[in-house]
């Protein structure tokens, strides 16, 4: 079934589809990036990049994941030394997955950017 909510959102995303996915993940840069995170009010540092960079070699070795919490892990697991999921969460306030992936260029996994799900937008 079709939620409207979602395809209204969609329709303000451009150049992406309903499923907030890029049409070309290859066009991506670090300027549009530092470019989308000014607008979410974030100042790129290169630890966000570090992150970022980190996401997209996930995606590029493994593909789309199928859920969010799995990514998660992955992140938490990698950045564990500086604090894992709280250090996360410090750099992408809007939480390490919608608003990390949004930054890179990247799909969103399915159901991560539902509000009846507790995330962060």
């Amino acid at each position: 079934m079709l939620d409207i909510n979602k395809l209204l959102m969609a329709e303000t995303m451009a150049p992406c589809d309903a499923d907030a996915y890029l049409n070309d993940l290859d066009t991506w840069n670090e300027d549009m990036a530092r470019a989308q995170a000014s607008k979410e009010g974030i100042q790129l540092s290169d630890a966000h990049l570090d992150v970022i960079c980190t996401l997209r070699d996930h995606f590029a070795e493994c593909g789309p994941t199928p859920n969010a919490r799995s990514l998660l892990k992955t992140l938490e697991d990698a950045y564990m030394d500086q604090g894992g999921r709280k250090y996360l969460y410090k750099l992408f306030p809007r939480g390490p997955i919608t608003q990390g992936c949004r930054l890179a260029g990247l799909p969103t996994p399915s159901g991560n950017a539902d509000p009846s799900f507790g995330s962060v937008h």
